[in-house]
């Protein structure tokens, strides 16, 4: 039976009412296997994908000698029945449609748990969250040499010598990458402009991307350098692409994701402008997504190399400004002062009298990867529901278990 991405509240029940059994994994019980794509499965689109018979769920994650350390729910740290009980609930779809669970505590992945379309080797599409792998991949020029942390404050369009300056827009010079990184580039271009700058066949290909935005933006101003989701990915994919040796795919694949053993991925290619997708239509597993936040809360390290400079990511899982709390993203009673660092969003979660700051890569429909620093704590999970307040939950169902 095929379950498309929309899932109504029907056949939520009849899920639930099939789920009837939960498969926990313990040490030394190698029936219970975290649960792969099948080879017929590896050829269905995601929508396509059947949902697990069993949800899995394991206190004591397999070592995959895949640069993960793991320990033990409990004896590593957590409330082992408090995160367990939420895992049954998050089996009963009591809070949307989740894919998986994994939580890492004080280096360790102490927690592993797969529902509904999730398998332990399928790369799990990533809508924004893909906006951060981006910027690492700057992260990543910088630490190499291409650029230094100083050019984050020169104008972006300096680094790309095929546009024809003369043509864009009044303040386009004052765009900066950190700009870029930080969704204040300024850069403002109505709706309707944007539908026919895409519909243009084949005249965005490189470079020309941005000299056609750039043509048709408003003037860049003080007063519109504010933050603005939007533009920012593409411009920081385009210095990529302009600064290190070969091209962006290349470079990404090779200095960045091979570096820390990331094989199993998907990353589309923009069929307009040529350049790998900056902004989403990325495919990451979800062990793969507890790396990036591992390399994150290594402050750049992955197993002792520096991969991305301190600084770049000290600053980029910062709260840089603020964005208001008029529509917190996924947030609740308990989540507040959302801001941005470098494609890093950011919230306080209270719990009981206490706020605790988490800083999160995410996408629509549910993938995010938290981290909590204060608690030496990193969240991953995937889903395909974008309702449930995700924030709310962790701030209710999982910070409590580790405070």
């Amino acid at each position: 039976m095929t379950i498309r991405l929309t899932v109504t509240s029907l056949v939520v029940t009849a899920l639930v009412s099939n789920y009837s059994s939960i498969a926990f994994a313990h040490s030394g019980q190698s029936k219970n296997q975290a649960p792969e794509i099948s080879t017929a499965e590896a050829k269905l689109t995601y929508t396509e994908i059947p949902y697990l018979e069993s949800a899995f769920i394991d206190v004591s994650p397999a070592s995959r000698h895949d640069g993960i350390r793991v320990g033990k729910l409990g004896t590593d740290g957590g409330n082992k029945k408090m995160i367990t009980e939420f895992a049954k609930e998050i089996a009963a779809y009591k809070h949307g449609t989740f894919d998986s669970l994994l939580i890492a505590h004080k280096g360790k992945l102490v927690f592993e748990s797969y529902y509904g379309k999730g398998r332990l080797n399928l790369p799990h599409y990533q809508a924004s969250a893909t906006k951060t792998y981006s910027g690492l991949a700057l992260g990543r020029a910088i630490q190499l040499g291409y650029l230094s942390m100083d050019d984050l404050d020169k104008p972006f369009i300096s680094f790309l010598n095929q546009l024809d300056k003369s043509k864009l827009v009044e303040g386009a010079e004052k765009i900066t990458l950190r700009h870029a990184l930080t969704m204040t580039s300024g850069i403002r271009v109505s709706d309707e402009q944007k539908t026919k700058i895409y519909k243009l066949p084949n005249q965005l290909m490189g470079q020309r991307e941005i000299q056609t935005i750039l043509e048709n933006s408003a003037p860049i101003t003080a007063q519109s350098q504010t933050f603005k989701y939007g533009y920012g990915p593409a411009l920081v994919m385009q210095v990529v692409e302009a600064v290190v040796p070969g091209s962006a795919k290349d470079f990404i694949k090779k200095e960045l994701l091979n570096k820390m053993g990331i094989t199993n991925y998907r990353w589309r290619t923009n069929g307009s402008t040529g350049l790998p997708e900056a902004g989403w239509r990325s495919s990451m597993t979800s062990r793969d997504m507890i790396k990036f936040g591992i390399l994150a809360m290594n402050k750049g390290k992955w197993q002792g190399e520096q991969l991305i400079p301190e600084e770049f990511i000290t600053d980029g899982t910062s709260r840089l400004l603020l964005t208001g709390d008029d529509d917190v993203h996924w947030g609740g009673q308990d989540v507040s002062k959302q801001g941005y660092g470098y494609f890093w969003w950011g919230v306080d979660m209270k719990v009981g009298d206490k706020k605790y700051l988490g800083m999160s890569a995410q996408g629509g429909n549910g993938q995010i990867i938290m981290i909590v620093e204060e608690l030496d704590l990193l969240i991953v999970h995937t889903a395909h529901d974008n309702k449930p307040q995700y924030k709310q939950i962790i701030a209710e169902k999982i910070l409590p278990a580790f405070i």
